[in-house]
């Protein structure tokens, strides 16, 4: 058995979490952003091209959103993914 001071064991999990962070990133580095900036309805409405009357019209019929307290909002991909479908069905 070894015994430890205090400074070493402290330099010794410094060393963990700093190796396990750097695995850590490197690993998510390469994998897709899973939160994505959320769009307001003027936001989306702009990038679209569209009025905010035709996008609430699209509302009603399935375009996916986000209510969070009383603001809708929309992940951009999931908007391009739902017409896409539409165009397609």
């Amino acid at each position: 058995m070894e015994i430890f001071s205090t400074s070493a064991l402290s330099q010794c999990i410094r060393d963990a979490v700093r190796a396990e962070l750097q695995e850590h990133f490197k690993t998510s580095g390469s994998q897709p952003q899973h939160s994505e900036k959320l769009l307001s309805k003027q936001e989306l409405a702009a990038e679209l091209g569209v009025s905010l009357v035709t996008l609430t019209d699209w509302m009603k019929k399935g375009l996916p959103y986000l209510r969070l307290h009383k603001r809708v909002y929309f992940k951009k991909n999931e908007v391009l993914n739902a017409m896409q479908q539409t165009i397609k069905d």
